[in-house]
């Protein structure tokens, strides 16, 4: 029921959105806008054409264009010419959680032998920062989001922060254009591939590495293992490790040594995030 409610917040969300949105689809008839609109509505000539190269890069055509040229607003352009009021940041929200439906059905549909622990593994490191940052690197996604001269200026096209964070606001302006059918078409073109390379990785294995991945995409503290219990004789000991993320504990592991009690820490760790975030949006 958990996953039912929120796939059924997304599709509200979505149909909320839509009802002030034109159809996308090739039978529509979609109202022409000129250039004196489009300049009205912040939208340049140079800047319109930039946007439909992107639209074409990612082949979906939108019926508003102005969400995408929002999803490509970085918050240090705001204000910067008194023309803009509104960033990319809320976009990011939402695409955020639209990655995270579409990925976890690919993966529970296309890795049906997988259990929820080894799930989570995956899902971490195919949603986490780094990843969606190079899949944005590869789409030259830096080149199109506008930002202020400040954050030009050290390099903002290039901060992988910046990169995911516009990925995930694209995703979100997809999402409200044309719905989760295009939304999760657009996300898996990307990403699709990438995930089964990540299984394929020595990555997808460590669930240290997996565990980190996720949790410092946010700029956290890295996560904390500490021996708790020593058991058994010298020649057979068990270790008992607990692992805190910011001061937390979120999973403790069993091993015959401190790197296999730790593995099994943050594979549990990793388990309880997804199953806390999991209540956290279905309310259940």
């Amino acid at each position: 029921m958990c996953k039912e409610k929120q796939n059924d917040i997304l599709t509200q969300q979505q149909e909320d959105a839509s009802t002030s949105q034109p159809d996308n689809s090739p039978d529509s008839e979609s109202p022409q806008v000129s250039s004196e609109q489009n300049e009205s509505n912040g939208i340049d000539e140079d800047r319109l054409e930039k946007i439909h190269e992107l639209e074409r890069m990612i082949d979906y055509t939108f019926n508003d264009i102005q969400l995408l040229a929002l999803s490509l607003t970085h918050k240090s352009f705001v204000g910067s010419t008194g023309e803009h009021y509104e960033s990319n940041e809320r976009m990011e929200f939402l695409g955020d959680s639209v990655l995270e439906l579409v990925i976890n059905s690919f993966l529970y549909n296309n890795f049906p032998r997988y259990t929820e622990g080894q799930l989570s593994k995956l899902k971490a490191v195919a949603v986490s920062r780094s990843t969606l940052a190079l899949c944005a690197k590869a789409m030259g996604l830096g080149n199109f989001i506008k930002f202020g001269a400040g954050e030009m200026a050290t390099g903002g096209s290039e901060k992988p922060s910046n990169l995911a964070n516009a990925l995930e606001a694209i995703i979100a302006s997809v999402y409200l254009d044309g719905g989760l059918e295009s939304a999760q078409k657009f996300i898996l073109k990307i990403l699709a591939e990438k995930v089964y390379e990540l299984d394929r990785d020595e990555m997808k294995r460590d669930y240290k590495t997996a565990l980190q991945e996720y949790w410092q995409a946010g700029s956290r503290k890295p996560p904390v293992y500490k021996v708790v219990a020593e058991t058994g004789p010298d020649h057979d000991k068990r270790f008992e490790v607990e692992v805190r993320l910011a001061g937390e504990p979120y999973g403790r592991g069993i091993g015959r040594n401190k790197k296999s009690a730790e593995q099994r820490a943050a594979e549990e760790a990793l388990e309880t995030i997804f199953n806390r975030r999991r209540e956290d949006s279905s309310g259940c």
